[in-house]
């Protein structure tokens, strides 16, 4: 039986697809998942028979090799991360929107910066 990492997998639409070493992806199904198992985490190492479908190669019995790594809890209290928002839509509201009217971008550190402060915020309302 061939060895893979799971690419993706959502357990909400009950499918995903593996690597396969040598071969195309391999479409993983929520009816082969093992007895317990709700979802599978990207990186997860599984080992799967599969077979040929309309669509490409599908497994036909998963093994999970590797426990699941989960996401990493919150990190920031709640009021922190409200003080983030507020700090960001400030800026955004000072700075970014003016500019944008006037048909302007930001300059480049100005618009970096914002962006990565709501790509934190962002992971964080995601976690």
């Amino acid at each position: 039986m061939p060895i893979g990492k799971v690419k993706w997998y959502d357990a909400e639409k009950g499918f995903g697809f593996a690597s396969n070493p040598g071969d195309e992806d391999v479409f993983i199904g929520k009816s082969v998942l093992p007895e317990g198992v709700e979802e599978l985490v990207p990186g997860q190492r599984i080992e799967f028979d599969f077979a040929a479908g309309r669509r490409g190669p599908q497994a036909l019995r998963v093994k999970v090799l590797d426990t699941p790594k989960r996401r990493a809890a919150n990190r920031r209290k709640p009021e922190e991360l409200g003080s983030m928002l507020a700090d960001v839509m400030t800026l955004i509201e000072t700075q970014v929107q003016p500019a944008l009217t006037s048909g302007h971008y930001p300059d480049r550190k100005e618009g970096r910066q914002v962006a990565e402060i709501l790509r934190a915020v962002a992971r964080e309302l995601d976690a």
